[in-house]
C-alpha cells in the first residue's frame, strides 16, 4: 500500500529570484569565458531555461501528487507558488469536502418488502497517494461503494418494526442509528482509497409503489392497535384507582356483582370513541 509522504519542493518566489539571476548571468559568463568553456556554459544555460518549467500552483484545499517516470515521489499540500524538478508529473487532487447523492435504489429489506432508498454521503480525500494509486478512479469508487453499502444496509434491516417484540431497530424509526451504521459501512469500504467519510444519511426512504398502499394500511392498523392498547391500559388503571378509593374511604360497600357492573360501565365510558350517554337506573340492580 502506497501512503502519502511529503515531496521535496521549494518556495516558488525564491526559485524565481534564483533562476532569474542565473538566466541573466549565463550569457554574461559565456562572453567572458574561453572557447573551451563556452559550450558547457551554454548547456548550463539550457538547463536553467528548462528549470523554468518546474513551477506549479497549489490552490487552497488542493494537493499535488508528484511522479518521476512513473514512480511516486511525494505529495505537496502547501498552497501558493511552488517549484520542483521539471521532470516531475504533477497531478491535482482536490482535498475539498464533497457530496455524493446516490440515485434511488430499489431493494428488498430484511423481511423481503421492496423499498426505495437513497442516501447522501459527505466525503473528502485525506491521502492523495492512496486516492490515485490504490484505486483506478477514486470518485467512481466512492459512488459504487457507497451504493453497495446502502444496499447492504437495506437488505439486512427491516423498513419498519410494526411494534414487534425484540425488533427495536428499523430503517424508518431509528434515523440516527441508521446514519451511524451507514457511515461506518461506507468508511470501511473507502478507507483503502484514502477517503474519509464525514457524514452519511438517508435522503429518501419509502415502500415501493406496488406495495405502498398495503403497507400504509398496515402501519395505520398498527398505530390504532398501539393507541387502543394505551387507552385500555390507562382505563384499567383508572378503574382500579376508583375502586380502591371507594373501598379505602368507605364511600359505598360494593359486592362483586356491583363491582363488575361498575368496572364494565367505567371501561365503556373510558374506552369508547364517542361521548357516553348515561342511562339512569331507577330500580335495583337485581330486579
Amino acid at each position: 500500500m502506497i501512503e502519502e509522504r511529503q515531496a521535496s519542493t521549494y518556495n516558488g518566489y525564491t526559485a524565481i529570484i534564483v533562476l532569474l539571476l542565473l538566466t541573466l548571468a549565463t550569457p554574461v559568463a559565456i562572453g567572458f569565458l574561453p572557447m573551451m568553456l563556452k559550450i558547457p556554459m551554454a548547456l548550463f544555460g539550457l538547463l536553467v531555461l528548462a528549470c523554468w518549467l518546474g513551477f506549479f500552483m497549489v490552490a487552497p484545499n488542493q494537493g499535488r501528487v508528484l511522479q518521476l517516470f512513473g514512480s511516486y515521489v511525494g505529495s505537496e499540500r502547501s498552497e501558493g507558488l511552488r517549484w520542483a524538478n521539471p521532470l516531475y508529473m504533477k497531478a491535482k487532487v482536490s482535498l475539498r469536502v464533497r457530496n455524493f447523492e446516490s440515485g434511488t435504489l430499489k431493494v428488498n429489506d430484511s423481511k423481503g418488502n421492496p423499498i426505495d432508498i437513497a442516501a447522501v454521503v459527505v466525503w473528502k480525500v485525506v491521502d492523495t497517494a492512496e486516492a490515485l494509486f490504490e484505486v483506478d478512479d477514486y470518485e467512481n469508487y466512492v459512488q459504487i461503494q457507497s451504493e453497495a453499502a446502502l444496499r447492504n444496509l437495506a437488505t439486512t434491516h427491516p423498513y419498519d418494526s410494526f411494534g414487534e417484540e425484540g425488533q427495536d431497530f428499523c430503517l424508518r424509526g431509528s434515523p440516527e442509528e441508521v446514519a451511524a451504521l451507514l457511515k461506518t459501512e461506507v468508511q470501511n469500504r473507502l478507507s483503502k482509497a484514502g477517503v474519509e467519510v464525514i457524514e452519511a444519511r438517508l435522503s429518501h426512504l419509502a415502500y415501493a409503489p406496488e406495495i405502498a398502499n398495503a403497507m400504509l394500511q398496515r402501519q395505520q392498523a398498527s398505530a390504532i392497535v398501539a393507541a387502543r392498547e394505551k387507552i385500555v391500559e390507562g382505563a384499567v388503571g383508572m378503574v382500579d384507582l376508583a375502586l380502591n378509593k371507594l373501598a379505602d374511604q368507605n364511600v359505598v360497600d360494593l359486592d362483586e356483582e356491583r363491582k363488575a357492573a361498575m368496572v364494565s360501565n367505567l371501561l365503556v365510558v373510558l374506552c369508547g370513541e364517542h361521548a357516553a350517554s348515561p342511562v339512569v337506573n331507577a330500580g335495583s340492580l337485581y330486579t
